[in-house]
Formats: structure tokens, C-alpha cells, sequence
């Protein structure tokens, strides 16, 4: 692809730069966290191959959760990150689905994002706010701790969100997906 000088402005020869190499670099970014390789230095200092197993450890700590209006069906992890990406809207029955979610600086929120739905934070982040300032679509809503969580799933049809596994009493109940 060819720019000549006076077919474009300046501006707009450095957004169409910015705009080409803004995802290379992301892409780049991602494949290099997503690495599960241990590399000596981690080896030999040990401190993220600890953090590593604890995080593994703390996996199943976090299920996601449903307010029990939701349909019990099987859900896919494809439907789900949709869901949590804001793409799926509406439940199978036609209720609204309303997210719930911790803020992006939460150890939970990563963990769950990591783990359950396989993305990253930052990922969701991109999304979100795409939708937003393009005015497509809006992002989740942001509680500040789980007992948030677990009173707003609680109280409002067609809700999800992830809590502590246990088993909660009341007008929730975790969500079936693979």
C-alpha cells in the first residue's frame, strides 16, 4: 500500500499508521502472556512458578452464577464469553441477561476471566469499551465485592455474574456450561 503526501493530511497518515500497528502489537502482547512456558530465570527464582500453582490452586474458587429466572439448560463457553463480552443479550426465553462483574483491578476478576472464559482482562476491557463509546452496546455492571455480587444476582432476573464456589441459598444457582 502506497500514501502520497497529497492524497492525505499528516493526521490522517498517522492514524491509518497507528490504526495498522495497534493490533500487531496487541496480538504480539497476548501471545507472549499466553506463553506456559517457564523460562530459566523463573526456574531459578521460583517466585512465578509459585504464583503460578497458587492460581492454578485457586481455580476452582470462582464458578459463575445465575439468577435462578435464567433457563437451566447447557450453555457452551462460547455462549458464555458472548455473554460476558456483551455480544449475547438475551437468554433463550427472551429475558434481558444483565452482567455483573468485579472492577478490572480485582485479583478475582483476572482470575475469573483467565480461568473460566479463558481471555484476558484487557480483552474484555477492548471490548466494552468499544461497545460503549461506538454507542452499541454498553459495558457490565461494576460491583464492589461479592457480596454485592451475590444480592444483586439475587435480585434481578435473567443475571449473571461468579462468586465463591459454594452453595449459596437463595434465588441463585450456578450456571451449566463446558
Amino acid at each position: 500500500m502506497r500514501i502520497t503526501a497529497g492524497k492525505y493530511s499528516q493526521w490522517q497518515i498517522l492514524l491509518l499508521l497507528f490504526l495498522l500497528f495497534i493490533p500487531a502489537l496487541s496480538y504480539s502482547t497476548d501471545s507472549l502472556i499466553r506463553s506456559d512456558s517457564i523460562d530459566s530465570s523463573d526456574a531459578i527464582n521460583g517466585s512465578d512458578s509459585i504464583n503460578k500453582s497458587a492460581e492454578k490452586k485457586n481455580t476452582d474458587d470462582i464458578d459463575i452464577y445465575v439468577n435462578s429466572s435464567v433457563p437451566d439448560q447447557q450453555y457452551s463457553l462460547a455462549e458464555v464469553r458472548a455473554i460476558f463480552a456483551m455480544r449475547k443479550t438475551i437468554w433463550p426465553d427472551g429475558t434481558k441477561i444483565k452482567v455483573f462483574v468485579l472492577p478490572d483491578n480485582a485479583s478475582k476478576h483476572r482470575l475469573f476471566t483467565k480461568s473460566r472464559l479463558h481471555m484476558f482482562p484487557h480483552q474484555f476491557r477492548r471490548i466494552w469499551d468499544r461497545l460503549t463509546f461506538s454507542g452499541a452496546g454498553q459495558a457490565p455492571v461494576e460491583v464492589e465485592s461479592f457480596e454485592e455480587m451475590f444480592d444483586r444476582l439475587s435480585n434481578t432476573p435473567g443475571s449473571i455474574g461468579y462468586l465463591k464456589a459454594q452453595h449459596y441459598h437463595g434465588n441463585i444457582r450456578k450456571l451449566n456450561y463446558e
